[in-house]
């Protein structure tokens, strides 16, 4: 039996396309005016931007999770947990692809799923340049299975090290990119080396945990301020971490890295971060225009190029804009972008929906970046709204409004009054459990 209700499928249940389920979930869902549908191949949300804290252990991400199903029956959509494999724009169908068990048998088989409106926000993945060596010695952190790795592997190097009584061992970490994760990442694991000396494992101190940023670029977080960079870029020197500018990685090796100039850097432990590429499948996916890493170019509209019925957000998007001063730019790949079009995307499918409307037009405000050092600080620039213009900030009011865009996340989900709670439940649990997972 053909469903009379109008069908919206949300593909990728990130900040974006959870955000947006959630809203249009209560704006339409439970009104029976449409029948929301998110698709996701993991059964649980993460906020990607905390990955970093849960490489290091400074968060437990199990404490943090929320459950796609729960997430629906609370606010009136559907959830389908699968993997989108196929596009067919004639018949508005997609395709997920099958479920196996651990064992590879078939759980679900695989199935077709029809839509009136399609919106892909898929997130990325880490481009590895195709970095000889990159796959194979690398660990990365584009979701919580990977971040639990580096964690789980990093606590390894311990363990190792304390059991095998060495005279001062040292644990040599690599991470590759210095944009906002490279940069957070390591001032966490600066942060783990010590809290893991305090609690026992402390054969490999601190000190010698030598960890190396490397970076091709003349800076350190090029994509923001100068100032911004600089600052930062003095607190991790303060830290012990080496920065290396300038530097391109040519080949990865189970000892270390060598980069195009001919230089040698010991690891034990290599993270790459450094650049983002849309999934693979998205490439040329049923006709639709992508660009050279992958993401689907739409229009202002947040309409692909090619069909008015599939929409894209987020870092899976190449969105195209003209400023104020009439010169073009590309939407960035930041979280708050993605909430800036979930916010605009949900106005334009409810007014579709419900009064036939055209699509509005996305316009990106950008309300400044904010830059965590761990428990030590935090730097950044507001802009916009918040401020009026451009404000640098740093220390505790930095770390304040950088914990303040996780809360803000949460209200989106979960409303004011149970993100209320789950602030008093994490501020109780500080006092009932280690500031690190140790396991």
């Amino acid at each position: 039996m053909t469903d009379p209700l109008h069908k919206i499928v949300i593909v990728g249940g990130g900040a974006g396309g959870l955000g947006l389920a959630t809203k249009l979930g209560k704006k339409l869902g439970k009104k029976k005016k449409a029948r929301i549908t998110l698709v996701d191949v993991r059964k649980t949300h993460f906020w990607k931007p905390l990955l970093h804290e849960v490489a290091a252990g400074s968060l437990n991400a199990f404490e943090d999770e929320l459950s796609y199903l729960a997430q629906a029956k609370w606010n009136h959509f559907h959830f389908l947990p699968g993997r989108m494999c196929g596009l067919d724009r004639d018949d508005k169908t997609i395709t997920l692809a099958p479920i196996n068990d651990e064992a590879g048998q078939e759980v679900v088989p695989e199935r077709s799923l029809e839509y009136d409106d399609l919106v892909i926000c898929l997130g990325s993945t880490a481009n590895d340049f195709n970095t000889p060596g990159a796959v194979d010695h690398c660990l990365f952190l584009d979701n919580r299975e990977q971040a639990e790795r580096v964690h789980t592997t990093l606590l390894n190097h311990y363990l190792h090290a304390q059991a095998s009584h060495e005279k001062s061992p040292e644990l040599n970490i690599a991470i590759i990119g210095a944009g906002a994760t490279g940069v957070e990442l390591a001032a966490e694991l600066h942060f783990a080396a010590i809290e893991l000396a305090r609690y026992g494992l402390d054969a490999i101190q601190p000190n010698k945990v030598n960890i190396t940023v490397i970076e091709g670029s003349e800076r350190i977080l090029p994509a923001l301020p100068a100032r911004i960079s600089s600052s930062v870029h003095k607190q991790l020197q303060k830290m012990g971490i080496v920065i290396q500018t300038r530097q391109l990685v040519s080949e990865i090796t189970n000892k270390g890295l060598n980069t195009k100039s001919g230089d040698f850097i010991n690891s034990d432990l290599s993270i790459w971060a450094a650049g983002i590429k849309a999934p693979a499948f998205l490439k040329d996916i049923a006709g639709l225009e992508t660009n050279r890493i992958n993401q689907l170019v739409v229009r202002p509209t947040l309409q692909s190029t090619l069909d008015d019925h599939i929409y894209a957000l987020g870092d899976c998007a190449s969105c195209s804009l003209t400023n104020s001063k009439g010169e073009p730019f590309t939407i960035p790949p930041r979280a708050q972008a993605a909430h800036q079009q979930a916010e605009l995307l949900t106005k334009s499918l409810i007014g579709k929906v419900l009064e036939g409307q055209a699509p509005l037009t996305f316009t990106y405000k950008d309300y400044g970046s904010l830059i965590s050092l761990s428990r030590f600080s935090a730097v950044g620039n507001l802009m916009g709204a918040i401020t009026g213009g451009d404000m640098m900030v740093e220390g505790r009011m930095a770390k304040m409004f950088y914990i303040s865009l996780y809360r803000m996340h949460q209200v989106a989900l979960f409303g004011r009054l149970r993100t209320g709670a789950l602030i008093i439940k994490d501020f109780i649990g500080k006092t009932t459990r280690p500031h690190l997972k140790l396991h």
